[in-house]
Formats: structure tokens, C-alpha cells, sequence
């Protein structure tokens, strides 16, 4: 890892964590946090899927040891980041910054989706939450999802949108970061 890189995912987990007592809310036992999809995108971006991973872990981890956040943070975090990095990798090339960095919108897939997927059928049963079990039970698979889906996608879809917005102004700003 070179020390661009590095500082890289340091200053997008400080800027999350920043963020982090300011911009979230509660939603079925989880805290969402519009604040950390932003950051996926912009880690995405700046230092691909993989490294761009490190950088919810690490907020994730910091909110759960700051009472900010739940161990869903991890599923909710981690695929977005993912998302936005292979998405990039599709769409870098073009020379419109308003394609290219329409990979941000890439963000809710895997955060909702795969994430919240994974968080309700397998973190939610493993750590015996009764919210997330009886809106299985309640509702039946799909709604369940539906339901606990649409909650996730209000802090993805802010938080993608934002990031969206920031990449075409740190683009304008600082070009020579993106060629």
C-alpha cells in the first residue's frame, strides 16, 4: 500500500467519523448512517474496492466502540464501498465526469441489496434480534426484505447522492486526483 493510498483511507475514516454523531438514525435495532455511504463513495473512487473496504471497518469500528453503531454497520458499509470501486472500474475511462462518477449510484446496491440482505437473514438471527425475527415472521420473506430494504435505502440514497455530488466537484476542483 503506498502512502497515497494510506492517507487516503486515514482522511476518509477520520471524515466519517466526524460525521458520525451528527448524521444518523435508528431503523429497526440498526443506526443508519447516510454520512458513511458519502464516504464509501468517495473511497471507491479514490482507492478502489479493496482498500476502499478498509475504510468502513474502520469507521464501523469506531462508531460501535462510540455507541453510534451496531454491528451492521459492517453489511451496511462494506458491500457500498465494494459497489462503488468495480463500478468505477466500468466507468473511469470516460471522459464526462457525470457518467464517471455515476458508479456513486452503485452504493445502494450494495448496501441495501447485499448488505441489508446479509444483515437480515444471517447477522439478525445470529445475534437473536426479535425486531428484524418478528418482521420475518410477520410479514414473510419478500416484504420483510422490502420493509427492512427501504430503511436502508434512506441513508444509502442520500449518501450516494451526496457522494455523487462531491466527485463532480472534487473533479473540478482537483482533476489532476482523477486522471
Amino acid at each position: 500500500m503506498n502512502t497515497k493510498i494510506f492517507s487516503t483511507i486515514i482522511v476518509l475514516s477520520v471524515l466519517g467519523i466526524i460525521l458520525a454523531p451528527f448524521v444518523w438514525f435508528s431503523f429497526l435495532g440498526t443506526k443508519a448512517f447516510p454520512g458513511q455511504h458519502f464516504v464509501n463513495c468517495l473511497a471507491g473512487v479514490l482507492v478502489g474496492p479493496l482498500y476502499g473496504s478498509l475504510v468502513p471497518i474502520i469507521i464501523g469500528t469506531l462508531r460501535i466502540m462510540m455507541g453510534l453503531g451496531t454491528l451492521f454497520a459492517y453489511p451496511g458499509g462494506i458491500p457500498g464501498a465494494v459497489m462503488v470501486g468495480l463500478a468505477y472500474r466500468i466507468t473511469r475511462k470516460n471522459k464526462n465526469p457525470l457518467i464517471r462518477f455515476s458508479c456513486a449510484f452503485a452504493e445502494p446496491i450494495g448496501t441495501v441489496l447485499i448488505g441489508g440482505t446479509i444483515s437480515l437473514l444471517l447477522i439478525a438471527p445470529l445475534l437473536n434480534l426479535e425486531t428484524q425475527i418478528m418482521l420475518l415472521k410477520t410479514h414473510g420473506l419478500f416484504v420483510g426484505l422490502l420493509i427492512f430494504w427501504s430503511g436502508w435505502a434512506a441513508s444509502s440514497v442520500p449518501g450516494s447522492i451526496i457522494g455523487y455530488l462531491t466527485l463532480i466537484t472534487l473533479n473540478k476542483v482537483l482533476p489532476q486526483y482523477f486522471k
